[in-house]
């Protein structure tokens, strides 16, 4: 039958079923297979936080959420316009997303008695009449699938793990999507084994086939590329972004790159993404703990190379004392904090910014260093570089944040050409003859910023090690006023960065106003979106999105002073507001939100919306 083609601006699905169902990959998919078209995309894979949580269940639900449109896309979206769900579990789990009058794409089959059971259900919500708001599309998708491969001789699993292709290939056909990039993806995926090449091509299809034979729905709908800035674009997630970015600094600062890091959710797939460049000289030491990983890239930095640590918040607690001694010893060192759920163990698969007071303050001592946060998942290219270049410019160890929802998320991305980076600029200490002068390793430039000395260099032999360092010469020394000195001077050389870095700028809305939104890290998608919403509806409202941390940009007070509210959301329980009030002493309001899961729209543009009540009140 003919079927008319609906235009859509924007539209939001969400993918949900248990992890071996493939939800990842199949969401993965259709985010390329759109950026490739030309929408503009913003992806939230949302993993189970149990390894091998029981099938059918509710904590076992993997989830991937995604908004591609013909318009700028800042979020994964607040709720969905479609919700595809493999079993009862993840329809559960995922309805409170859908909006009324959305449409539903259930798998029959895993609404069985069992399957009901496991999700807590008495009787099944697609027979009691409790989904009439929606517009309920149900397939024996598992039956579908058996159909297609009937004469494959292939296995049940095989078979039962191809299903996501037969809804992967539904959803190309009612979004008008092409099956030419998913087909290539079997085929390299697969490339060992042309049996399963054969099956999944031929499930996609038959779920393409499907919705163009039957009588499911009349329409069908399309959503134009979007008018991007010229350039070439890749589709990228933040963790390799991350990867990217340090082998890009790597190659312009002229040093071999070494990323020393032990394994941890969401952090390990930087450590993946680097393994592959060898070619770039790049090293990777997979260590048997956290302290051996930081430990091993401050021998690294202390021999010339540019070193790189990363984990997530248990494991940078661990590598405390290590970060003190780089502080102290004041070499070059990018730190990567993944944050996700504490304390402790915590949630693995679930996004947090509770880590920033750990940045700040968490180790023994007056143990200064600077912080630099990314802003989404391709910003992690230019953040860590920018992390890097500051890492060594200074002579300092440097904290560069991301989180889970960055790292994971993905985005269209021009990347830049090689020769439009910046420079970065290495300063090591030249070798000493037998008439120079005596080597001070602690001598200091005009930004209090010492020589890189490598070892093995003639005449440059001087004192390491956790013990203070007196003053110029770097021997021990127990002396108070030099210890005094020296961590006034450490403070100072942080400060001293903000004259290298640009000034704070707003990302949105005036100069003054009534309101002003400062976020920091992955609130910045659903921050320009409230605040670009509200000022269409005239409320005074900027927005500010800090990258650097510490220290913060020279103008930052004054842009705050033309304000007369501030709000500050935050994925924690309240920090950087906290940082904010103690160094500009004002009366910022904190916006937060725990649950691991980010803002939503909605949330944000309710808050801005009291505080200019507040405003107009007083």
């Amino acid at each position: 039958m003919t079927k008319v083609v609906e235009e859509k601006r924007e539209v939001t699905i969400v993918f949900a079923g248990d992890s071996g169902d493939g939800i990842q990959l199949t969401g993965t998919q259709f985010t390329n297979t759109s950026a490739l078209f030309g929408n503009d995309v913003s992806t939230f894979p949302n993993y189970p936080a149990e390894i091998r949580a029981p099938q059918g269940t509710l904590a076992g639900v993997s989830g991937f959420q995604l908004q591609f449109g013909s318009v700028e896309v800042f979020t994964p979206g607040d709720i969905c316009d479609v919700l595809v769900a493999m079993n009862a579990a993840a329809f559960k789990v995922n309805l409170p997303r859908l909006k009324k009058s959305g449409t539903i794409i259930v798998n029959t089959e895993g609404f069985n008695p069992k399957s009901l059971k496991l999700a807590g259900y008495e009787a099944s919500p697609l027979e009691d009449k409790s989904l009439e708001d929606y517009r309920t599309i149900q397939i024996d998708v598992t039956k579908m699938t058996q159909t297609a491969l009937v004469d494959m001789g292939l296995g049940k699993k095989e078979v039962d793990r191809s299903r996501n292709m037969f809804v992967l290939g539904f959803l190309y056909y009612m979004y008008s999507r092409d099956l030419s990039p998913t087909e290539q993806f079997i085929r390299e995926k697969f490339t060992k084994n042309p049996l399963l090449i054969e099956a999944n091509i031929k499930v996609l299809r038959a779920g393409y086939n499907f919705g163009d034979t039957s009588e499911t729905f009349t329409s069908r709908y399309n959503v134009k590329a979007a008018q991007l800035p010229k350039g070439t674009y890749r589709n990228i997630m933040g963790n390799q972004a991350a990867a990217l970015g340090l082998v890009a600094a790597s190659k312009k600062s002229g040093l071999n790159l070494f990323y020393g890091s032990y394994p941890i959710t969401p952090a390990s797939d930087i450590l993946h993404e680097l393994s592959k460049y060898k070619n770039f000289e790049v090293k990777t030491f997979q260590a048997e703990d956290e302290i051996a990983a930081i430990c091993s890239a401050i021998g690294s930095s202390f021999g010339g190379e540019l070193a790189v640590t990363a984990s997530s918040g248990p494991g940078i607690a661990l590598k405390g004392e290590a970060i003190g001694l780089a502080i102290m010893l004041e070499i070059p060192l990018v730190i990567i904090n993944v944050q996700r759920g504490g304390p402790s163990t915590g949630m693995p698969t679930k996004t947090e910014q509770a880590d920033l007071m750990q940045a700040m303050y968490g180790r023994n001592g007056e143990a200064p260093m600077p912080i630099i946060s990314a802003n989404s998942p391709s910003d992690c290219f230019d953040a860590v570089f920018e992390a890097c270049r500051i890492a060594i410019e200074h002579m300092t160890p440097v904290f560069f944040l991301s989180d889970g929802y960055m790292a994971n998320g993905s985005e269209p991305w021009k990347f830049p050409s090689t020769a439009s980076l910046p420079s970065i600029s290495v300063k090591q200490a030249k070798e000493r003859k037998e008439d120079d002068a005596t080597f001070l390793p602690y001598k200091r430039d005009e930004r209090l910023v010492r020589e890189w000395a490598l070892p093995g260099t003639k005449g440059l032999e001087h004192r390491i090690g956790g013990i203070e360092k007196e003053w110029d010469t770097g021997n021990i020394s127990y002396d108070p006023e030099n210890h005094q000195r020296m961590v006034k001077v450490r403070a100072a050389k942080v400060a001293k960065i903000a004259d290298s870095i640009p000034l704070q700028e707003l990302n949105n809305g005036t100069a003054t106003g009534d309101v002003l939104v400062i976020g920091w890290g992955s609130t910045y998608g659903v921050i320009k979106t409230a605040v670009s919403q509200c000022i269409t509806e005239g409320i005074s409202v900027s927005h500010a999105q800090i990258r650097y941390i510490e220290p913060f940009p020279r103008n930052l007070g004054e842009l705050i002073k033309g304000f007369k509210a501030v709000i500050i959301p935050e994925m924690n329980n309240g920090q950087l507001v906290k940082i904010i009030r103690d160094r500009y002493l004002i009366d910022a309001k904190g916006i937060n939100k725990i649950k691991g899961i980010p803002f939503s729209t909605d949330e944000i543009i309710t808050a801005i919306k009291e505080a200019e009540e507040t405003v107009k009140k007083a």
